[in-house]
């Protein structure tokens, strides 16, 4: 369950306004499951396991329970529900793996928003696909691409100017550094048409594995 902070300044109505809130936002539930291609496998077993052909799928609920003021036009929660129903498929050749994983995301109305009215979201469309590169057990690069159209919202059938289409591209370096932790460091860049704004974005992030057989 996700803990954001919003500061906000802008013209509600051609009145200027801010907006600090902190507070819990909507929480996700992902369910997924392979439908064929990768066997469950011990620990140990892993080590042996060379990759073919898998595909699978998921299902994301976001279920409105984050903190929500209908008298404010900017909020942390949503006050609605989503559905993110995705496929992926991901094919071995040798050291390279390719993956391509299609979704969609449904929103039910926000029958409450800002003072009573009705917003509703078209669905957002995404692609995205990876292209990997193994060097050895744990040191891996690769490369990611997104592309995502729709999402534009009316309120009371009054149509917004926030139709979403854009693409993103990430590069991800895993390096191990022992038997149990290792570091990703990733980069992000990215354009939203419709708004016309670019994205940039770096980090890096720790991983900690538990348990033997390795």
């Amino acid at each position: 369950m996700p803990f954001a902070g919003i500061n906000a300044k802008g013209l509600v109505f051609g009145q200027p306004h801010t907006r600090r809130i902190s507070g819990f936002g909507d929480p996700f539930f992902r369910l997924s499951i392979n439908f064929f291609g990768a066997p469950a496998l011990r620990a140990a077993e892993f080590k042996s396991y060379r990759q073919n052909y898998i595909v699978g799928g998921s299902v994301r609920v976001g279920v409105p329970l984050g903190q929500y003021d209908d008298t404010r036009l900017v909020n942390v929660g949503s006050n609605r529900w989503s559905i993110k129903p995705e496929l992926g498929a991901s094919k071995a050749f040798g050291r390279w793996t390719l993956e391509l994983a299609p979704a969609v995301t449904l929103y039910t109305d926000n029958d409450d928003f800002f003072g009573g009215k009705t917003r509703a979201e078209a669905p957002l469309y995404a692609l995205q696909g990876h292209i990997s590169y193994t060097f050895r057990p744990g040191l891996w690069l690769g490369l990611d691409a997104v592309y995502f159209n729709g999402g534009q919202s009316t309120v009371d059938g009054i149509e917004n100017n926030d139709r979403r289409e854009g693409t993103r591209w990430g590069a991800t370096l895993a390096l191990p550094l022992s038997r149990y932790h290792s570091i990703k460091l990733y980069a992000l860049t990215g354009y939203n048409a419709e708004r016309h704004h670019d994205l940039d974005a770096v980090g890096i992030a720790w991983q900690y594995r538990w348990g033997g057989g390795f």
